[in-house]
């Protein structure tokens, strides 16, 4: 076990060919260097292989890779390992989850960690898992909470130094959310960070009565990690009940934030908070992006964000204070943000008896799917919808073992729901350029030292676009929507792309 430690304390950078985490690097950057497949020659990409798992469900997880090897989630507790070079399946894990959980938005996972000999994930009813990446043979399996309290997981873990850190779901529960970290060789608990505040916790005068106890707060997407700063970035979802704020007067911390943590000991460094007294379900869990730019001829470590709310944000991720920030879709229930980052709410969008409509949806201006940053380009690409809805205010009770929103939010009759990637400045948050969708896109972004952009879509389209202009140079036909992120790699001197749409894992590649 020591050995497998010092291995992973002295680890290299992550190998270009090769894609061992969530976000393709620590800084959730969605990028890759490899440029075999570039703007030039992407028209020629074809299909290498289709891996059918032959498990029903919804499939949200970013394949990963190495040594010949593809690794990737589905739904309900299960793993895979498949040849990367022919589609042969290599081992299955499944781990048999319990009946009646009780969850939001289905048993989904968005999949592993990949370091020395193991891989990492965690399952919907709540447990941290290390397999054996050769066999798929479980090593360790330590619960993060009670199940049947309303506690679940669907997020990949991210590794930092000598442990695996991992969000938690339930908001929608009444649960009370956090952060965990724990050591890789042992499974056991190093720390964890409440996400929602207690009396006597900074941040706890922002909650009344026990409303704290119950207060959501789940970090159900990955987050990032900043090795010269030592700090982990990670966002934190939606207050509960999600749409009721009289049940929760005050700002409710730290929902809807994002936090930057100690990756030593998870304490808290700086918060940002996105939606004080969020009542749309606007979570703030969205990746956090780590970028260091050059802005008015100085270099900023930045931190970039699409949010739910409809804002886009950049940060500075050493103090935590907004550097630029302003709407990216229709946003209605905000003018702008004042000069410390709040921004500055408009009388009457919030919900009522009789109904407010308000922009963004429920759904947010983006979702969980994930933007990208090139840092060649310079350039964040944003998978973005535009959609409002009527929202709904009332006391709703919670009610044991069923989902707590506090109230209920509606379309707007005849309205039009339309979508757009977009390409911003990271310097200052100006549009660049857009492919305007037809449906709200939400659909996972990847970038590539080949000056591409690929992005699925909820038509079945996986879309090459150039970077730089946002042409399109090429789609393919995958047969059902595509929420699930694409991934690159490079295997014996030939780069692929991958991608699982619907229940199907594609490869693709430039013919020999």
């Amino acid at each position: 076990m020591m050995l497998l430690l010092i291995l992973l304390l002295a680890a290299p950078p992550l190998a270009a060919q090769n894609w061992t985490i969530y976000g393709a690097n620590l800084a959730s950057q969605r990028f890759s260097p490899l440029k075999q497949i570039n703007a030039s020659n992407v028209s020629r990409l074809a299909v290498n292989w289709v891996y059918q798992p032959r498990v029903e469900g919804h499939y949200e997880a970013t394949p990963l890779f190495e040594d010949g090897i593809l690794y990737f989630t589905g739904p309900a507790g299960h793993a895979f390992a498949v040849d990367a070079r022919t589609g042969r399946s290599l081992w299955h894990y499944h781990r048999p989850i319990p009946e009646h959980l009780r969850l939001c938005c289905g048993p989904v996972n968005r999949g592993m960690a990949l370091a020395g000999e193991r891989l990492f994930l965690a399952t919907i009813d709540a447990h941290v898992l290390a397999l054996d990446k050769k066999t798929g043979h479980l090593i360790w399996d330590t619960e993060m909470a009670d199940y049947k309290a309303g506690y679940s997981a669907t997020a990949a873990p991210l590794l930092v130094k000598d442990k695996v850190i991992v969000g938690i779901a339930g908001a929608e529960m009444g649960t009370r959310g956090f952060i965990d970290a724990y050591y890789i060789d042992t499974g056991k608990r190093a720390w964890r960070f409440w996400t929602i505040a207690a009396p006597g916790e900074p941040g706890g005068e922002t909650w009344t009565g026990d409303a704290w106890s119950r207060g959501g707060g789940s970090s159900w997407v990955t987050g990032s990690y900043d090795p010269q700063l030592n700090l982990v970035y990670w966002g934190v979802g939606n207050p509960g009940p999600d749409l009721n704020g009289s049940a929760r007067p005050g700002d409710n911390l730290y929902s809807d934030c994002v936090v930057a943590l100690d990756a030593d000991t998870g304490k808290l460094k700086w918060y940002y908070q996105y939606t004080p007294h969020d009542t749309h379900d606007w979570d703030g869990v969205n990746e956090p992006i780590l970028a260091d730019v050059t802005i008015d001829g100085v270099p900023r470590k930045i931190l970039l964000e699409a949010n739910r709310n409809g804002f886009i944000y950049g940060i500075d991720r050493q103090e935590g204070k907004p550097i630029w920030g302003k709407p990216f879709v229709k946003t209605t229930w905000a003018e702008k943000l004042d000069a410390s980052g709040r921004p500055l709410v408009k009388p009457g969008t919030d919900p009522t008896p009789e109904g407010v409509e308000a922009c963004p949806g429920l759904g947010g201006g983006k979702n969980w799917n994930h933007a990208a940053y090139n840092p060649q380009t310079g350039l964040f690409y944003v998978p973005s919808a535009e959609e409002c809805e009527i929202f709904y205010s009332s006391d709703a009770p919670r009610m044991e073992g069923a989902q707590w929103l506090g109230s209920v939010n509606e379309s707007v009759p005849n309205s039009k729901r339309t979508g757009a990637l977009r390409a911003f400045d990271a310097r200052d948050g100006r549009l660049v350029w857009e492919f305007k969708t037809i449906h709200p896109h939400r659909g996972s972004v990847l970038t590539t030292g080949g000056d591409l952009v690929f992005a699925g879509d909820g038509q079945g389209y996986l879309t090459a676009f150039h970077a730089r202009t946002g042409k399109v140079l090429w789609n393919f036909q995958l047969g059902s929507g595509v929420s699930a992120p694409a991934m690159t790699y490079e295997m014996d001197g030939r780069q692929y792309i991958a991608v699982i749409a619907g229940t199907a894992l594609f490869t693709f590649a430039l013919p020999q």
